[in-house]
């Protein structure tokens, strides 16, 4: 990278949290088992957010110049920067959000884990403990705002979107500004940069000026999809898992906008938690939308779904296509079922408590060769698992895409061999052909040889 460097030392907003001298001894620890190194991939993302063009690997070798420290004052905390890309500065001077965003960093890793060493629910060994722990997080980030009325929509789509369809999203999120509406994404570009761009647009006519744009990511994604300049609150997960749960429990309607194996990958998620029996009387808005050139997308997706894993699971959710107005009034009446059910069960409008995860959603899927090979496509299983296997499969691709561990397994091992129901098998190997040819499977949208092959099951 040949981009300027800047050496500095910032200090916190007042409001921001304090550390302790245990907890800044093990920010500090650079060894294979302290967490400085997870908070420099993370912290170095967010000093890049305002260059998206870079690839992960050559970001990460920033890394070995790049540094940042904390330094304990009487008073609280500094962090001192060393090499830091130049354009997270204007006259030599942070960009605010930027600066916000790395102590944002630096709360949630910190914050988890202190509380994977003292509290048993971190373990996330089972649901419940998962969930609170997810909870405590969120809580910790100040992400709840208790008393207010369900208003969040999530919005989910790809990084690598035509400008035609950029434009659609920032339409959507325009008509859902207007509406008073926040917006919670992915924080990346593409189709989480522009619903937020719109609802910014949508809320200042209103005249509402205290919008919440919430990013949500992890560390292993934090360097493919950096933080869009919009997000104004930032929230670490401590994984893709904990991450989709998050964007469930606290968001109360979901729209999908095209994308990818990533975008496919959080519809499968959603589908599978819904065809849960225990969520079946559950209301939860989700819609799919695009502008009139992504309707074969569209068609597309939802003959993947019908196919596999069958109609009950198309009815979870509705299409829009070309009519964000519309999309926004969908929308609207979601909140209003939410608000409706929730006060009719005495539950809480900031967090869904009630919706059912199962654990096989909640456990975090390592994408190696061996694992994507055992992964179970078959047709002769319950909707729900199905759509887990399959969540789990495009969640594998995705770390072969962009995530740096993956792409080095890639490129050590070959790709990943797939196999199942043949008819199954050939309906994804259909679904990635789309994808491949709409350039949707990488960062820049070309050149893109697949992570994965499909192979003859062994009788």
């Amino acid at each position: 990278m040949n981009t300027p460097l800047i050496t500095t030392v910032i200090t916190p907003d007042p409001e921001s949290n304090i550390l302790s001298q245990e907890e800044i001894t093990r920010i500090r620890d650079n060894s294979n088992s302290g967490i400085k190194n997870t908070f420099k991939k993370c912290a170095l993302a967010v000093l890049n957010s305002l260059d998206h063009d870079v690839d992960i690997r050559e970001l990460n070798k920033l890394l070995d110049i790049f540094d940042i420290e904390v330094l304990q004052l009487d008073r609280g905390i500094k962090l001192e920067i060393t090499n830091a890309p130049a354009h997270a500065f204007v006259d030599n001077e942070m960009v605010k959000g930027i600066k916000e965003h790395l102590f944002s960093v630096l709360r949630d890793i910190v914050y988890v884990d202190q509380e994977r060493r003292i509290n048993p629910d971190f373990a996330f060994s089972d649901g419940h403990g998962t969930t609170n722990a997810i909870f405590n997080i969120l809580r910790n980030a100040r992400a709840m705002k208790p008393g207010v009325y369900p208003n969040k929509v999530v919005c989910w789509g790809g990084h690598s979107i035509s400008n035609q369809e950029y434009d659609y999203t920032v339409a959507v999120g325009y008509h859902l500004g207007l509406r008073g509406l926040d917006i919670i994404t992915g924080c990346g570009p593409g189709a989480m940069k522009g619903p937020m761009k719109g609802a910014l647009v949508g809320q200042s006519k209103q005249r509402l000026y205290k919008g919440r744009f919430i990013g949500i990511t992890e560390p292993g994604i934090i360097a493919a999809e950096s933080p869009n300049p919009i997000v104004n609150e930032l929230i670490i997960m401590p994984d893709i898992e904990k991450r989709m749960e998050s964007f469930l429990r606290l968001g109360h309607c979901i729209v999908i906008f095209p994308g990818g194996v990533g975008t496919m990958e959080e519809l499968l998620f959603i589908l599978g938690v819904l065809l849960d029996d225990q969520n079946k009387d559950i209301p939860y808005q989700v819609i799919l939308t695009g502008n009139k050139q992504s309707e074969r997308y569209l068609e597309r997706v939802d003959s993947f779904i019908r196919s596999s894993l069958g109609i009950e699971a198309s009815n979870r959710y509705q299409i829009i296509i070309g009519d964000a107005e519309t999309v926004a009034k969908e929308a609207q009446k979601g909140m209003q079922e939410v608000t409706q059910y929730r006060k009719l069960m005495d539950d809480a409008f900031h967090f869904n408590w009630r919706l059912h995860i199962d654990t096989m959603f909640q456990k975090p899927f390592e994408a190696t060769h061996e694992n994507m090979a055992s992964l179970s496509l078959q047709k002769d299983q319950d909707k729900h698992k199905l759509a887990a296997n399959l969540r789990n499969l495009f969640s594998g691709i995705v770390t072969g895409n962009v995530k740096e561990a993956g792409i080095n397994a890639i490129e050590q091992h070959g790709p990943y061999q797939l196999s199942g129901n043949a008819e199954l098998c050939h309906g994804i190997d259909e679904l990635l052909e789309s994808f491949i040819r709409q350039n949707r499977m990488k960062l820049n949208g070309e050149n893109y040889q697949p992570c994965y092959e499909f192979v003859e099951q062994a009788k």
